[in-house]
């Protein structure tokens, strides 16, 4: 009988050190009541180690950097950026991912993973209208991908969407060698497209809730539209609510779709999804082969790691229902917050909340001098027709939009 030899040690369950990280993220993980420098300094070596120090010593050097001087994405008081405190089910579930490393270009390095995916994406395509499509690290990616299937099966020759969509919509036109048009905006900064003609040539891009002020374009297909994708990075998950999926009505016309992960669905970075009408011809165009590989490489990348892994854990946990409730609970906490702007002369309000979003500025002070002096509360800051304004985004579930709201009028 032929006995294995044991893994390498450094490559086995070590339940200690897990604990031991643990720990101190737990230590950590508590709301912080001191501010953290905005360049906070890096007590790590200036070059190389030749020889390291061990596993535990490691973990010691990091933990200022990694645990202590982060982002508080899970303070009551932050109401900032479209980026939301991970839910605990994702944790197990990434390190499950991490520790078994699968990679989806090969069914030898992912013989379940693969299948696992595939499924991921069936569950949440038939809410945007779609057949299917595939995971990328985020919406930059998707609308490439997008946009590279418009170029492969309909021959356009040029973008058109709003001035105010995403910079990943133009960056994909000098990829993709196609010329981009802005179209201008109304006064809500949502897209007219009156003055484009021609379409049989275009592929346009409606955006689903713009990165400034949350605003959703009319999501109505041109009859003679060559291809018409929706940049739904941040309010794509909307669609699987119950109280607000009405907001996205028409996106199910459109060719293809992406939305971020890691933003309303509560995912660790580097989880988004680009779905297909057809997904069938837009991964047959996208498709490449190789000779060491058993299946086609569809799309941009090529090891991919197993993002669906915490996504179908937390799906699982929740369910579409618990998913939803928790969308919605973050929506009723930006009209909360709205109201309080508006009941309070000190402050203006943009506009009323429409994805979450919520845009305000003090009336006699500068907003950035007023976000300097915050110290437990965090706002973004906004360019909005000149002027800055704070930018207030719903993705963290622990926001507390009065605790919010009384830090900003503290510091006024």
């Amino acid at each position: 009988m032929t006995t294995q030899p044991p893994p390498h040690p450094d490559h086995i369950f070590d339940g200690e050190l897990i604990a031991e990280s643990l720990d101190r993220l737990a230590n950590s993980y508590r709301p912080r009541t001191q501010p953290v420098p905005e360049s906070p300094s890096l007590m790590l070596p200036d070059s190389l180690p030749e020889t390291g120090i061990g596993d535990s010593a490691a973990l010691d050097t990091l933990a200022p950097t990694v645990l202590d001087a982060s982002a508080q994405l899970h303070h009551p008081g932050y109401f900032a950026h479209m980026d939301p405190p991970t839910p605990a089910i994702t944790w197990a579930a990434s390190l499950w991912q991490v520790a078994t490393n699968q990679n989806l270009l090969h069914p030898d390095a992912a013989p379940a993973a693969r299948s696992l995916t595939e499924q991921v994406v069936n569950w949440l395509a038939p809410s945007f209208g779609m057949s299917g499509g595939h995971f990328v690290p985020g919406s930059t990616i998707a609308n490439l991908t997008a946009l590279w299937a418009a170029r492969q099966l309909k021959q356009v020759s040029r973008i058109a969407a709003s001035e105010k969509s995403h910079l990943s919509i133009r960056k994909s036109a000098e990829i993709l060698g196609l010329k981009y048009i802005a179209l201008p905006t109304n006064s809500r900064h949502e897209m007219d497209i009156s003055g484009l003609t021609q379409l049989d040539r275009t592929a346009l891009v409606l955006t689903a809730g713009t990165v400034a002020t949350g605003v959703i374009d009319p999501l109505i297909r041109p009859d003679d539209a060559a291809w018409v994708h929706v940049d739904a990075a941040w309010s794509g998950p909307l669609r699987l609510t119950d109280r607000f999926t009405h907001c996205l009505d028409g996106i199910e016309t459109a060719d293809s779709v992406g939305f971020s992960a890691h933003k309303w669905l509560y995912q660790p970075k580097g989880s988004a999804l680009v779905l297909f009408r057809n997904s069938d011809a837009a991964h047959d165009a996208l498709s490449y082969g190789g000779s060491y590989l058993a299946t086609p490489n569809i799309g941009l990348l090529g090891s991919t790691p197993a993002a669906a892994v915490p996504l179908a854990a937390m799906l699982l946990s929740w369910g579409r229902t618990g998913l939803g409730q928790r969308i919605e609970s973050d929506m009723t906490k930006a009209d909360q917050l709205a109201g309080l702007i508006e009941s309070d002369p000190r402050f203006l309000l943009w506009g009323p909340n429409q994805t979450g979003v919520v845009v305000w500025r003090p009336v006699d002070a500068a907003a950035s001098d007023v976000r300097n002096r915050l110290e437990n509360g965090w706002v973004s800051l906004t360019e909005v027709d000149g002027q800055t304004w704070f930018r207030s985004v719903a993705a963290n579930p622990s926001a507390d939009p009065s605790y919010l709201f009384n830090q900003v009028s503290a510091a006024l």
